[in-house]
């Protein structure tokens, strides 16, 4: 079996080919290809970590989709003096499916 460990959006992914990944937003367009950096490499019982081999590997990853992540809601309260603020959050986020390792 194939895998690697990639990064994506500031996070690390374990990912083998034809595995859904979703990430920080990416500046691509729904069927474009984008390259992810590779930080591991393992080949059935090969382990490959030295970052000049990686220079060479390969992660490719299609763009499903963009969509956004859960709503967050964040209250800030102080006692006894009436401040409430009330605020939300939905992250922006990019769906890819991994095409290949080389």
């Amino acid at each position: 079996m194939v895998y690697a460990i990639v990064k994506a959006g500031g996070r690390q992914e374990k990912v083998s080919v034809g595995d859904i990944v979703v990430m920080d937003r990416v500046k691509a367009q729904a069927g474009d290809t984008v390259e992810l950096p590779a930080l591991l490499l393992v080949d059935g019982e090969k382990v490959t970590t030295d970052a000049a081999k990686l220079a060479t590997v390969k992660v490719t990853a299609e763009v499903v989709r963009d969509e956004k992540g859960p709503k967050i809601t964040i209250l800030k309260y102080k006692n006894k003096t009436g401040y409430r603020k009330r605020q939300g959050h939905r992250q922006s986020l990019t769906r890819l499916k991994v095409t290949g390792i080389k």
